[in-house]
């Protein structure tokens, strides 16, 4: 069953071109130049129930812009998207309650109250029966281990544990879809495992949709099968992150093992049994090893254009 379902969405700001220098500031007062900025053009795309989808892209790709789209937040200059059968932008009480959109420097809970607090209101936003409430906030609770700060002050939590809250009082209503935009920003590596270990566990004891933007690497390749990776507002790539490496390197790494140490060889695909044959007439290689290019190389190098 599609949950998302994105046909030529295309969002367009207009903004204000400064002119320099005083006399150029009074002319923008009275006479302003404005200008198109293109932020996301034609994109579509298809997302299936239960699908962990990462959404990749370097800074001003389109990535926030088309997660504000989905779940409502902006009107698109063109395009159709059915969100759970929904129009997002007519903010429909059915299709807010059905969604929930985390951001890594946004908050949604209070800030003065402690986080159990935003839960129960949360709880009444939302409609949701006291015994549903309860067993699925101490299920959530128990997997994010946050029962210990439950009943302080939002302010007074350390950045991973308000992560924490924020994404139990995402996820209280259990929604069908889950925007995560950059959830790990900010966090340490530790924190950032427990976070990854917590939504895998979710997407596969839930039915719900998730949709992930993040620039760590590691969150991606944990967590998503598929990827959409978006460059100046456009697809580059929609399919699986196993096939990102074939698609776009043309290269394989040799490492050459040594008695005195390593060395390594980036070689065309289509040459590396040569080179490799090559090498190992040297009598004093040990032995070689043939890799692939590191995925985030490859994605450096599809954004540069290479």
């Amino acid at each position: 069953m599609h949950t998302i379902i994105a046909d030529n969405l295309r969002k367009v700001y207009s903004v204000q071109k400064k002119r320099a220098g005083l006399s150029g500031s009074i002319k923008d007062l009275f006479a302003p130049i404005k200008e198109e900025k293109v932020a996301v053009k034609d994109v579509s795309f298809v997302i299936d129930e239960g699908e962990l989808v990462g959404f990749i892209g370097p800074n001003g790709a389109g990535k926030t812009t088309t997660l504000k789209m989905l779940s409502g937040l902006l009107y698109p200059t063109s395009g159709e998207v059915r969100v759970i059968g929904h129009d997002p932008w007519k903010r429909d009480y059915d299709f807010l309650r059905q969604i929930s959109l985390v951001m890594g420097q946004k908050n949604q809970l209070w800030w003065d109250l402690p986080a159990i607090e935003s839960f129960n209101l949360a709880k009444d936003i939302y409609g949701i029966r006291d015994s549903v409430y309860k067993k699925t906030l101490n299920k959530l609770v128990e997997m994010l281990e946050i029962g210990d700060v439950l009943n302080v002050q939002v302010r007074k939590l350390s950045l991973g544990q308000r992560m924490k809250a924020e994404l139990v009082a995402a996820l209280i209503h259990s929604p069908k879809i889950l925007f995560l935009d950059e959830p790990t920003i900010g966090l340490d590596v530790v924190m950032q495992q427990s976070m990854r270990n917590f939504l895998k566990e979710y997407n596969q004891n839930s039915e719900g949709s998730i949709i992930l933007t993040s620039h760590y690497m590691d969150d991606v390749k944990e967590l998503c099968k598929r990827v959409i990776i978006i460059d100046q507002g456009s697809i580059l790539y929609d399919g699986l992150l196993s096939d990102v490496i074939a698609k776009f390197s043309h290269h394989k790494i040799i490492v050459v093992i040594t008695p005195t140490g390593t060395t390594t060889h980036k070689v065309l695909r289509a040459q590396v049994a040569e080179k490799a044959a090559d090498l190992l007439k040297d009598p004093g290689v040990v032995d070689i090893n043939i890799k692939e290019v590191e995925i985030e190389d490859v994605i450096r190098q599809v954004f540069a254009g290479k």
